[in-house]
């Protein structure tokens, strides 16, 4: 599960492992940006790879949050930078169905390579088993498959989210009620952010009480549900919201609806703590409307997708193991490998940093 083993219908050749570490070796030294050292290339079971230089087809989940927008934005960017010849991206438009019409699509016209970020994690196998059945590679960016065949997840560590969204929050409130505005329980990121959440709080927090939202990435099933939990509940203290690019909208104007919406240092004020890491999460930060957020990293996402799926579609593997990238590829128990990358937490005390990718696009 570590990488492919079929390069394509074309391409079946085994290579002995001699020949595979000196091949992986020069694609190795050939890439422009390499992983190599920890990330090096296992050496294992590939078959003999191409040149890379294959068409690749990249699928978005949707377009209706800007940090998609935004990593919409880096592909074609990343894309050239890695020299990568990729398709003009497709929308899959929140809807997981259309999604594997949209992988087949792409199948059927020839693409060598696929960079997808999944929208349900069990759904997504029945694309991911087209793919295999052609012999081409893909990479998982964002979400993580429950089953299938993928080269590399390049993901963030999403338990630390909640993980992180917790710890502030319990430093900020010492008792009282907090409300965490879940995503899709279909999605691996949505079931990881919620569970460490809930986990965190109730080991290091016990004076917090959870209240739930199952708002499933939809910014009205947020507002609608935050009105009638408020209106039950007018005495909470704090919110983690597991999307800031659908959720953050929403939730200050439902607040402000209520006259709830106080900035921090006022009397009142609920503190929030956000996902995502896009421009306007750092201008609430800045006024004061939320505190906090977990730095998704949109550019990274696309940079190494695209690194990702090149080294694949040459016929290289990896190992689990510290990157020279920042990261750690961890392997997930379903066999599949994972790029964790780093996702820091903002705050106020770091908002202006200009390393931060959400301060570097409109």
């Amino acid at each position: 599960m570590a990488g492919w083993t079929v390069r394509n219908g074309r391409r079946n050749r085994r290579t002995s492992a001699w020949a595979m570490r000196t091949t992986a070796a020069a694609a190795c030294a050939g890439l422009a940006l390499t992983a190599c050292g920890s990330t090096k290339d296992t050496g294992g079971s590939t078959s003999a790879g191409g040149d890379g230089n294959g068409k690749v087809g990249v699928i978005l989940p949707l377009l209706t949050s800007p940090f998609w927008q935004s990593y919409n934005d880096y592909v074609p960017k990343m894309a050239k930078s890695e020299g990568v010849d990729a398709l003009k991206t497709v929308n899959s438009n929140s809807d997981p169905s259309q999604q594997i019409t949209d992988i087949n699509t792409q199948l059927n016209q020839g693409v060598e390579g696929l960079v997808v970020a999944p929208l349900d994690s069990a759904a997504i196998e029945a694309g991911l088993d087209q793919a295999e059945r052609k012999g081409v590679p893909v990479v998982a960016v964002d979400v993580a498959p429950d089953k299938g065949k993928v080269a590399m997840v390049v993901r963030a560590d999403n338990v630390a989210y909640g993980e992180k969204a917790c710890q502030y929050l319990g430093k900020q409130i010492p008792s009282g009620k907090v409300v965490q505005i879940m995503g899709d329980l279909a999605s691996v990121n949505g079931r990881d952010r919620s569970e460490a959440f809930r986990a965190c709080v109730k080991k290091n927090f016990p004076k917090l009480k959870v209240l739930e939202i199952p708002a499933k990435w939809e910014s009205d099933a947020a507002a609608s549900k935050l009105d009638t939990l408020l209106n039950a509940n007018p005495d909470i203290k704090g919110i983690y919201m597991q999307a800031g690019g659908v959720y953050l909208a929403p939730t200050l104007q439902t607040l402000k609806s209520k006259g709830m919406l106080k900035t921090a240092g006022q009397a009142g004020h609920i503190t929030i703590v956000s996902n995502d890491g896009i421009p306007q999460e750092y201008d609430a930060i800045r006024k004061g409307q939320i505190d906090a957020t977990v730095s998704q990293p949109a550019d990274l996402y696309a940079k190494y997708g695209m690194y990702y799926i090149k080294a694949a579609m040459q016929g290289k593997t990896f190992q689990p193991g510290p990157t020279d990238h920042g990261s750690t590829i961890v392997k997930l128990p379903s066999g599949i490998l994972e790029d964790q990358l780093p996702a820091p937490l903002v705050t106020k005390d770091n908002v202006d940093d200009p390393g931060l990718w959400g301060n570097t696009v409109k």
